[in-house]
C-alpha cells in the first residue's frame, strides 16, 4: 500500500512559513483520522542535542506527524551548516542524491495515509551542482503547495515561483498567504491581486501570530479543494 493524499510544500523564499503549513496540513490530516507523515528531505542548520542531530523545521514536522519514523528516512540530509544546501553538504562531503530520497518517501508512503513534503528555501534552490529543488519536487511529481510570504515583493516572487512549477509540468494545488511584514502596506490588495493571477485556489491567510502553532494556523485554512482531500469529513475551517 502507499499513501493515497501527498502534497509538496514550497514557498516563495526561505524563512517564509513553510513549516508551519506543512505542519498545519499534517495536523488537519490527523483530524480526519488519517495516519500522516511529514518529510524534511534537506535540512540544514541541524545542531547536535542528546547526542542525536535535530533540525528545528524537521523536529516540528515530526510532531505533528501521526506516524512516527526514523529520521533517516524523514530527514535523509540533515546537514549541520546553516548555509545553501549544496554548500552545507559540500562542507560536510555529503552528495545529495534525488533517488535516495525518492526511496525514502516510497518507504514513507508505504506506512503512512497521508504524506507532506516540505521542500527547502525557494522552489529553485541548488541542492548539488547538477540538481535543485525543482529538480526533486519534478521526480516525487507530487500536487505542489506554494507559500506567499506577504511582503514586498511577494507578487513578482510568487509569479514567477508558479510559472516554474509549470514548467516542471506540475499542478499547482493551491495557494497560502502568511503575513511575515506587520508593515506592509496595501496587503488585502496584494492578497486580491495573487487570486486573480495564480492558475490555483488560495487556501487562506495565516496572520501574524503571537503563539504560531498547527491548531492556531488551521483556523484561518480551508484545505477541501486540495486534490485528493477525503471529503465527507470534518475540514479546517476559515475564519471570518
Amino acid at each position: 500500500m502507499s499513501a493515497s493524499i501527498a502534497y509538496f510544500v514550497t514557498g516563495t523564499d526561505t524563512e517564509i512559513g513553510k513549516t508551519l503549513v506543512s505542519s498545519t496540513l499534517l495536523y488537519a490530516l490527523t483530524q480526519q483520522g488519517l495516519r500522516a507523515a511529514g518529510m524534511k528531505p534537506v535540512a540544514a542548520g541541524a545542531e547536535l542535542r542528546d547526542g542525536a542531530l535535530h533540525n528545528e523545521d524537521a523536529d516540528l514536522l515530526a510532531a505533528a506527524s501521526s506516524v512516527a519514523l526514523p529520521t533517516e528516512l524523514t530527514t535523509p540530509y540533515l546537514l549541520r551548516e546553516p548555509a545553501a544546501p549544496h554548500i552545507a553538504a559540500a562542507q560536510e562531503g555529503v552528495a545529495i542524491d534525488l533517488r535516495h530520497i525518492h526511496a525514502c518517501y516510497d518507504r514513507i508512503a508505504a506506512a503512512a495515509d497521508a504524506v507532506v513534503v516540505e521542500g527547502v528555501g525557494g522552489f529553485r534552490v541548488p541542492l548539488s551542482d547538477s540538481c535543485d529543488t525543482a529538480d526533486l519536487a519534478q521526480q516525487l511529481a507530487l500536487p505542489v503547495i506554494l507559500v506567499v510570504g506577504l511582503r514586498l515583493g511577494c507578487l513578482n516572487h510568487a509569479l514567477l515561483t508558479a510559472e516554474a512549477i509549470a514548467a516542471r509540468g506540475l499542478k499547482l494545488a493551491g495557494w497560502v498567504g502568511n503575513v511575515v511584514d506587520l508593515e506592509m502596506r496595501y496587503g488585502m490588495d496584494n492578497l486580491e491581486a495573487l487570486a486573480a493571477r495564480l492558475p490555483a485556489p488560495s487556501l487562506g491567510c495565516i496572520p501574524r501570530m503571537a503563539a504560531a502553532s498547527p491548531s492556531a494556523a488551521a483556523d484561518h485554512l480551508d484545505f477541501s479543494s486540495l486534490p485528493g482531500w477525503p471529503q465527507g469529513r470534518p475540514v479546517c475551517p476559515v475564519s471570518n
